[in-house]
């Protein structure tokens, strides 16, 4: 095996060229790798220490192009300018979103109803892909950083129900970003590995992944056996997450408060503020019971019960969603093993409470939501590049 460099000062690795595992993900992504020493995968941060790249891309007015966290003030300054949630557009046409396009704040071109998404900023347009491969292309550049060596091959997750026209189109943003997709990794699989099933060849398991993220949801049923992930079915809302949630908190807000619709429509700031404070009340009450937060000039309170009421009939969606798996696999929750849980929105309590009461299981949550796909996608480029 090569011997590893570790920087004592910056706490870099150094080391030859490694696989990296890559989160693309609808709201926020990651890149990780198998630390060389304590062979536990990691996720690289940056020198903020910060984990997550949200899945952002701001055009500037001037030319000037930012992704990421560098991004994310502009959600609420210049929304028609900040590009999110891009991964819903990889390998679709406009045909198969224009039944959704008021959850977008930029403008997405309707010109050509078959053809594959274009969005328009400025005089210029962009394809799903070509933003996409911004995003991998910030995600490679960390991984450089803090690897001291250049990174050009990687491991890519995708959600388990993606067809082929996207799962192509996300090994063409990595082409673009200038890596090598040696595999397109299903996410339930890597959420399985990064908890270490399917890892022992000897291992047969029949495993429900509860994947709840911003913007999407998803349920797999998988099986492993001698070392093989096999999907069973998968089920879902490809627009159902924690966005919805901070939709409901808006909504109670705006009813709340006495704010108008008018002033609404009539100033993008005011809605992109109000998204934001959800967000962010959402945040503090998965501990504390209730909280203040104010959006633009209004200060605005919520209580832990009033979310809860808010979120139940969204979360009873993800439920019904499991039962469908559950009947496509013709499998009951007996004979379920084990239940692992992805996705930041998992970090609210009412939602591991009813998962836990369907699946009639603990849960698998010790691992952090945000990161365990993209630990997973770590193990799995570790097994590719032959040290596993």
């Amino acid at each position: 095996m090569p011997k590893i460099g570790i920087n004592i000062a910056t706490g870099s690795l150094q080391q030859p060229e490694m696989i990296v595992g890559i989160d693309l993900g609808t709201t926020n992504s990651l890149v990780a790798i198998l630390h060389p020493e304590s062979r536990n995968p990691v996720v690289l941060k940056d020198q903020e220490g910060l984990a997550l790249v949200p899945s952002l891309v701001y055009f500037g007015e001037q030319g000037e192009l930012l992704i990421g966290e560098q991004a994310r003030p502009f959600l609420r300054t210049h929304p028609e300018r900040t590009i999110f949630s891009v991964k819903r557009l990889l390998g679709k046409s406009y045909k198969d979103i224009k039944d959704h396009q008021q959850h977008y704040a930029y403008k997405i071109l309707d010109e050509d109803k078959d053809s594959l998404v274009k969005i328009q900023m400025g005089d210029r347009f962009y394809s799903a892909v070509e933003l996409s491969s911004f995003i991998l292309k910030e995600l490679k550049g960390r991984a450089e950083h803090m690897l001291k060596t250049p990174v050009s091959k990687a491991v890519i997750t995708v959600p388990a129900y993606f067809n082929d026209a996207q799962r192509q189109a996300t090994r063409d943003a990595g082409k673009l970003a200038g890596l090598d997709v040696l595999r397109i990794v299903n996410e339930p699989t890597a959420a399985s590995l990064a908890y270490g099933m399917g890892v022992d060849s000897s291992q047969q398991k029949t495993i429900a992944v509860y994947d709840l993220g911003g913007g999407t949801f998803d349920i797999s049923i998988l099986r492993i056996s001698g070392g093989i992930f096999e999907v069973l079915s998968t089920n879902g809302d490809t627009y159902l997450g924690g966005d919805d949630f901070d939709r409901a908190i808006v909504s109670h807000w705006i009813t709340k408060y006495q704010i108008g619709e008018k002033a609404l429509q009539e100033n993008q700031t005011l809605s992109a503020s109000l998204r934001l404070a959800a967000e962010e009340a959402k945040r503090e009450l998965t501990q504390a019971q209730q909280t203040s937060v104010k959006a633009g000039d209004l200060s605005l309170s919520l209580t832990k019960p009033e979310l809860e009421q808010l979120i139940a009939p969204l979360i009873e969606r993800t439920v019904v969603c499991c039962q469908k798996a559950l009947q496509d696999a013709a499998l009951t929750t007996k004979e379920i093993d084990e239940v692992v849980m992805v996705g930041g929105s998992t970090r609210v309590p009412l939602v591991k409470e009813l998962v836990s009461d369907f699946f009639k299981k603990k849960l698998h949550d010790s691992l952090h939501p945000d990161e365990v796909v993209a630990l997973g996608a770590a193990v799995q480029a570790d097994i590719l590049a032959g040290n596993n």
